[in-house]
C-alpha cells in the first residue's frame, strides 16, 4: 500500500516547515498591549539561528477586535511590524485568528455575552468579519505562511462543559467552512486549517463535533496536537508518529503544530530525548512540518494569568527566561541541519507489504455500539504500531472505514472484537488470493454483546469453538506463554514467548477453541492452542487466541512486548521481511527515500542505555552520510543515527 508522504506546497515547491509557536516574553499572550519590536526582534533571530524558518503567531481575539465590527488599529500596526520583523531574520509565520483558548484559560472577547461560537449567526459573522478584515490587511505580506483559523476550539468552544448540549458537527464544519471562505474573501490564497488540534472522532474515538473527513475538503493540510501522557516510554516515544499514521485522510499533508514539554515536568536530558523521538518519529510517519511549544519561558509573567494559575506554562520554551537555549532547542538545530543535508522536502515514505487494520468501529457511528469499544480500538491500533516497528517492519495503517488496499501480503488485525461483514469478506479473498492474515481475538471491556463479532469464525480459521453463552474463558494467570510447537517464520519449534496479562473481569479472557483442519503453531502453559494457522486457498489466516495487544496496552512499562517477535515471524510467512533491520526491539530501523533515488535509513533507540547494534540490509551497503562504511551504529541512549542505503561497487 502506498503510505502518507503528502507535502505542503507553496508557489509550487514543497516545504518543510521547522518551527515554533510564539509569543513574546514581553507579554505571552498579551504581547501586543506591551509590545516591544526590539525585543521581538532578538527573539526571531534566536529562532532563525537555530534553523528554524516559521513561526505559528496569534491575533489575541480580546485585544484584536475589542467591539463588535472594529479592528483594534494599534494591534494590526503591531501585527504589521512583527511580520516585517519576521521579513528582516528571514522567517515567515502562520497566524492564527481566533484565540480563544490559551495555556489553560479561555479568553472571551468583552462583547461575546456567552454566544455560541458556531451555531449564533450574529455571532459567526462577527468572526468572518474579523477573519476577513484582518486578512485583508496583511494578505499580500511576503511574511505570511499560512493561515490558522483558531487556537485548540475544541476547548474554546467545549458545548459539553458549557451546557449548551450535544455537539452538532454539521454546524461545526458549517462554521469552519464560512471562516475559511472569508480567509480567500480577504484576498488570500494561501494555506489553510482549522487549528482544532486534529482530536476528531477519527483519532480518539470521541466525537467533539470536529469531524476530520468533514473537514478534509476544506483544509489544505490535517495539525495535531499532541501532548500525551502515557504509562510506557515506547507508546510515548511512537504515540506522535501514530497519530501521524491514523491522519491519512483524504491525502492532506500532516503538519505537527503543536508538541513539546515543560520543564517543570521532566529533566533538561530527558526533553532533549523526547524532542528528538517526536521529530524523527514523525518524520519517518509522514509529518511534514513541526511547530514546537513554544519559543520562551515566561517567568516574568508569574503573577498574571494564565501563568499565575498554571505555572508550568511558563516553561515551555526552546529558550529560558534569559533567551538561552535549552536542550530542546538544540535538538531542533540537529534536525533542522539534518532536514537540509538530506534535502528533506524531496522525500517520501515507500509502499508498504504489510498492512496494519484499523477497525472502523473507531469512527463509524453504528447504532447501538458502546463508546468503550472505539477508544480500545485506538489503544490497542497504536500498540500493534509499535509491536510493527519494534519488528522494523514498514507497517502501513489503513482504515476499514476508508477501504482496504488489495495489494499486502500481511494483514495485521489486532485484538478485534468488532469488525464487519463485508471486512470479513474481503480478508478471506484477500488469504485465499495469497495473503496471510492474522487476528488475535478479544471480546470487549464491558458485557453489552461482549464476544468476538466474526461472523463464520470456525470455517474461516480452520478451528471449533468451545466457549460458551454470555460467559468467558477467563485468565488466571499473571502471564500467558506461547510454546511452539513447529517452525514459524524466523520463530523456531521449542522458543517461548512470554505476554503478561492485564485487563478487567469480561476482557481478561481468551478464545476457547481446538483445531478443525488448523495448524496449532504454539500452545499455552496448559497446552491448548495459542497460535494457529489455516491454509486457504494460495494463503492462509493465522489466529491467536489471546489479545496479546490489548494486553499490552493495558500495562504500563510493557514495551518491548513479545509480540513483535509474533510479527516479525509473520512477516517473514508472508514474504513481507523488512529488507534493513536489527536483532533488538530496542532500536527502530525506518527508510525514507528522495526523489534522486537515495534511500535514507533512520536507527532510533527505544533504549535508556547506550547501544552499539549492527544494522542488517538484504541488499546494497550502508554507509554514513559522509559516504564511510558503517555496519555497526553506537547510539546515546534514546539516540538517532541516519545512514544511506547505497549500491555495491561493481
Amino acid at each position: 500500500m502506498k503510505r502518507q508522504s503528502a507535502k505542503v506546497i507553496i508557489d509550487g515547491r514543497a516545504r518543510n516547515w521547522l518551527g515554533v509557536n510564539f509569543w513574546s516574553r514581553a507579554g505571552g499572550p498579551r504581547m501586543w498591549r506591551d509590545y516591544d519590536p526590539v525585543l521581538v526582534r532578538e527573539e526571531l533571530r534566536s529562532m532563525r539561528d537555530l534553523g528554524l524558518n516559521v513561526t505559528r503567531s496569534f491575533a489575541y481575539w480580546p485585544d484584536f477586535m475589542p467591539q463588535p465590527n472594529t479592528l483594534d488599529e494599534t494591534s494590526v500596526e503591531r501585527f504589521v511590524d512583527f511580520l516585517d520583523a519576521h521579513l528582516e531574520v528571514g522567517l515567515t509565520t502562520i497566524p492564527s485568528f481566533i484565540v480563544g483558548h490559551m495555556s489553560g484559560q479561555n479568553w472571551d472577547p468583552a462583547w461575546r455575552n456567552d454566544r455560541n461560537i458556531f451555531t449564533d449567526v450574529w455571532f459567526v459573522a462577527q468572526q468572518a468579519w474579523y477573519i476577513r478584515e484582518l486578512v485583508a490587511r496583511v494578505a499580500d505580506h511576503p511574511a505570511i505562511e499560512a493561515w490558522l483559523l483558531t487556537n485548540e476550539i475544541p476547548i474554546y468552544g467545549d458545548w459539553v462543559n458549557r451546557g449548551i448540549g450535544t455537539i452538532d458537527h454539521a454546524s461545526v464544519t458549517s462554521w469552519a467552512q464560512i471562516l475559511i471562505d472569508a480567509v480567500r474573501a480577504g484576498g488570500s490564497h494561501a494555506p489553510v486549517s482549522v487549528g482544532d488540534g486534529a482530536w476528531g472522532v477519527e483519532v480518539t474515538g470521541a466525537d467533539n463535533g470536529f469531524r476530520v473527513r468533514e473537514i478534509e475538503p476544506l483544509v489544505d493540510f490535517h495539525g495535531p496536537h499532541v501532548y500525551r501522557m502515557e504509562t510506557d516510554p515506547v507508546r510515548q516515544n511512537l504515540g506522535a508518529a501514530f497519530i501521524c499514521e491514523i491522519l491519512d485522510i483524504g491525502g492532506k499533508p500532516v503538519v505537527m503544530e503543536e508538541f513539546g514539554v515543560t520543564s517543570d515536568y521532566v529533566s533538561e536530558e530527558h526533553a532533549a530525548n523526547y524532542y528528538r523521538q517526536i521529530l524523527h518519529n514523525t518524520l519517518l510517519a509522514g509529518a511534514t512540518g513541526w511547530l514546537a511549544w513554544n519559543n520562551t519561558d515566561y517567568d516574568s509573567l508569574a503573577d498574571v494569568e494564565p501563568y499565575s494559575h498554571h505555572p508550568f506554562e511558563m516553561h515551555f520554551g526552546i529558550t529560558d527566561k534569559n533567551g538561552a537555549i535549552k536542550p530542546q532547542g538544540h535538538e531542533l538545530r540537529l534536525f533542522a541541519d539534518l532536514l537540509e543535508r538530506i534535502d528533506a522536502s524531496g522525500l517520501t515514505r515507500p509502499d508498504s507489504d504489510v498492512v496494519l487494520i484499523v477497525p472502523s468501529y473507531l469512527e463509524a457511528q453504528y447504532p447501538f455500539t458502546q463508546p468503550q469499544d472505539k477508544a480500545v480500538v485506538f489503544d490497542v491500533s497504536r500498540q500493534a504500531y509499535v509491536s510493527a516497528r519494534e519488528a522494523d517492519i514498514p507497517v502501513g495503517v489503513a482504515r476499514e472505514f476508508d477501504g482496504l488496499p488489495a495489494d499486502a501480503r500481511l494483514y495485521l488485525l489486532p485484538s478485534a472484537k468488532q469488525f464487519t461483514a463485508p471486512g470479513w469478506a474481503f480478508l478471506r479473498s484477500r488469504a485465499h488470493a495469497g495473503a496471510t492474515v492474522y487476528a488475535s481475538s478479544f471480546l470487549g471491556e464491558h458485557r453489552t454483546q461482549r464476544g468476538t463479532w466474526w461472523p463464520d469464525l470456525d470455517e474461516t480459521f480452520g478451528v471449533r469453538r468451545l466457549s460458551r453463552y454470555g460467559l468467558v474463558d477467563p485468565v488466571t494467570a499473571d502471564e500467558v506463554y506461547f510454546h511452539f510447537q513447529q517452525d514459524f517464520g524466523n520463530i523456531r519449534a521449542g522458543e517461548t514467548l512470554r505476554f503478561p496479562v492485564a485487563g478487567n473481569e469480561d476482557s481478561r479472557a481468551y478464545l476457547a477453541v481446538e483445531s478443525a483442519g488448523a495448524d496449532v503453531i504454539a500452545v499455552d502453559g496448559q497446552g491448548r492452542p495459542a497460535l494457529l494457522r489455516h491454509r486457504t486457498g494460495a494463503g492462509q489466516f493465522v489466529l491467536s487466541t489471546y489479545p496479546v495487544e490489548y494486553f499490552a496496552a493495558r500495562i504500563p512499562n510493557v514495551n518491548p512486548s513479545d509480540a513483535w517477535r509474533v510479527y516479525s515471524a509473520l512477516a517473514h510467512e508472508a514474504g513481507a521481511a523488512p529488507d534493513v533491520w536489527v536483532e533488538t526491539p530496542d532500536v527502530v530501523v525506518g527508510t525514507l527515500v528522495h526523489d534522486n533515488g537515495t534511500e535514507y535509513i533512520w536507527v532510533v533507540s527505544q533504549s535508556d542505555t547506550h547501544a552499539t547494534v549492527t544494522v542488517s540490509s538484504s541488499r546494497g551497503r550502508l554507509t554514513d552520510l559522509d559516504g564511510h562504511r558503517r555496519e555497526q551504529v553506537e547510539l546515546d541512549p534514546y539516540g538517532v543515527k541516519v545512514l544511506r542505503r547505497e549500491d555495491e561497487p561493481q
